[in-house]
C-alpha cells in the first residue's frame, strides 16, 4: 500500500517536518496557553526634581503620555512618588515618599488630570484580557517585540 502524497517529502526532510512540528507546537501554546505575569502592577516613578524642573519651565517627559494596561494581566496602575513635591494624579494628592495603587476592573480609555506631565493629562487604556487563539497569539507577539 503507497503512503498518501504528503508523507513523501516528510520522509524525504525528516529535520525540516520535525522543525515544522516544533513551529506549530510552540503556536499552538502561545495561543491557548493562560497568560501569567509576575505582577498586576504596572509600576511608575515619578523621579526626585520633577516639580523643580515643571517649575523652571523645562518640558519633561518623565511618565508615558498614554499607559497601556490589560485585565487580569497587569491591571493595577501604581505611582511612586519620589519627588519632594506632591502630586496631582486624578483626585488623589500623592504626597513625597507616597504610593499610589489604582484597580482597574474595567475595559476602556481613561483621561486623568496629572501634574508629572508637562500638558497636566495622562491617559491609561485598558485592553480586555485577550481570549484564546488569535487574540492570545498576537498579545504575546506585540510583547515580545516590545510593543504595549
Amino acid at each position: 500500500m503507497q503512503p498518501p502524497s504528503w508523507i513523501l517529502p516528510l520522509r524525504r526532510h525528516p529535520i525540516a517536518a520535525a522543525l515544522a512540528a516544533v513551529l506549530l507546537a510552540g503556536l499552538g501554546w502561545a495561543a491557548l496557553a493562560p497568560i501569567e505575569l509576575a505582577s498586576h502592577e504596572a509600576v511608575f516613578e515619578i523621579p526626585r526634581g520633577t516639580s523643580a524642573r515643571h517649575m523652571a519651565g523645562e518640558k519633561i517627559d518623565i511618565l508615558p503620555q498614554t499607559i497601556r494596561l490589560t485585565l487580569g494581566l497587569n491591571d493595577i496602575l501604581v505611582f511612586k512618588n519620589a519627588d519632594t513635591a506632591p502630586h496631582i494624579f486624578g483626585p488623589t494628592l500623592i504626597m513625597p515618599g507616597q504610593t499610589f495603587r489604582l484597580p482597574f476592573s474595567q475595559a476602556s480609555t481613561y483621561s486623568f488630570q496629572c501634574t508629572a506631565h508637562a500638558n497636566g493629562q495622562l491617559n491609561i487604556i485598558v485592553d480586555p484580557n485577550p481570549a484564546p487563539g488569535w487574540e492570545r497569539l498576537s498579545w504575546r507577539f506585540r510583547k515580545l517585540m516590545g510593543g504595549a
